[in-house]
């Protein structure tokens, strides 16, 4: 096992370093002085005389090497990155990795939740339906499956909204009350994590947790059903192709019990093709996250992109929540293939599917 993730971390840096690479050429198709009116907004007054103002710029492309071959501006912007320097942002007047990194608990607590929600029950629901081929429990998954599917998460979230939050009150918007929120400030409560579910129940306040869960299960729930529609659909369809195989007739011959050759032979060869390709999904289910947070008032990462975006030009703030997004894309395909690991023993050994 610890050799597979050695390499799934290795194909992820390499992954990592070749799109930054592309990200940073991009920003290098502007010249060079446009490139220095960034540092202007937190270095210099506004309306320099012209001469200062180019003498500014000179100076900031002799500083920052922004002349130099792309090799070595690449090369310095990404040790900077792995040092935490990921640039100033003029609209916040903050630093961009300190700023992502206080929205990146509230953006990782609802990514972590949705994953926790659609991977089991998507995988069970999945093999539940392809075992009972043909059955009423089948075509019942495939329908629900179908309509989860077919409703943009964006709709489905105004669709719960009006029914739990305006109808019945069940759940709330925001990411925590004002009542939790004057707890969380006291003396007495601890930050441990900056998940306010885990928080909450280390220092022993089971409120805080279920107000966290109150305002997290919405959006969760929202942004799972899509992802679990495709992962049990493609779950099924291994099954159905797995039950076919001479193995599965084979184990039937021998008398082994159904609920044996479902979850001990044909569920592990079932799961890993399906988690494979949900995997290929990752991006997109980091788009919706940042979508959900929006539609649910939810105080994350993406909060930032959207107030960036004003008349003075965010670059850094731009950049930053690129790399940062593609980081989020990476470990939830990391996550992924562990889970495929785990599943199937094959995977751990380099074996492939058997």
């Amino acid at each position: 096992m610890l050799i597979f993730l050695l390499r799934r971390t290795a194909a992820i840096v390499i992954s990592f370093v070749l799109i930054t690479a592309v990200l940073y050429a991009i920003t290098m198709l502007a010249p060079p002085e446009a490139r220095a009116r960034l540092y202007m907004s937190t270095r210099t007054r506004p309306n320099l005389p012209p001469d200062q103002e180019q003498n500014f710029l000179n100076s900031v492309i002799r500083q920052h090497g922004l002349k130099d071959p792309y090799p070595l501006q690449y090369g310095r912007w990404l040790g900077r990155l792995v040092r935490g320097e990921w640039g100033w942002s003029p609209i916040f007047r903050a630093d961009v990795f300190t700023l992502l990194m206080q929205r990146s608990a509230a953006t990782v607590e609802l990514a972590a939740l949705a994953l926790l929600l659609f991977i089991p029950v998507g995988l069970a629901a999945g093999m539940f339906a392809g075992w009972r081929e043909g059955r009423p429990g089948d075509r019942l998954v495939r329908f629900t499956a179908y309509v989860g599917g077919a409703i943009p998460p964006f709709i489905l979230g105004l669709v719960l909204i009006s029914v739990f939050y305006v109808g019945l009150h069940w759940f709330l918007l925001g990411r925590q009350s004002s009542e939790a929120a004057a707890i969380m400030r006291s003396e007495s409560f601890r930050s441990f994590t900056g998940f306010l579910t885990l928080d909450g129940l280390l220092n022993g306040r089971l409120d805080v947790t279920l107000d966290a869960l109150r305002h997290l299960f919405l959006p969760a729930f929202t942004l799972a059903v899509a992802y679990w529609a495709l992962l049990t659909r493609l779950t099924r369809a291994s099954v159905v192709e797995e039950t076919h195989r001479e193995y599965v007739t084979a184990a039937q011959a021998r008398g082994l019990p159904s609920r044996q050759v479902a979850w001990r032979h044909v569920f592990p060869n079932a799961a890993a093709p399906a988690l494979t390709s949900t995997a290929l999904t990752a991006a997109s289910l980091v788009t919706g996250v940042y979508v959900i947070e929006s539609v649910f008032n939810y105080p994350g990462v993406s909060d930032l992109i959207i107030n960036s975006l004003g008349n003075v030009p965010d670059t850094p703030m731009a950049l930053g929540f690129a790399v940062y997004s593609v980081i989020g894309v990476a470990l939830i395909m990391l996550v992924l293939d562990v889970v495929q690991a785990l599943i199937n023993p094959f995977l751990r050994h380099g074996l492939g599917m058997k």
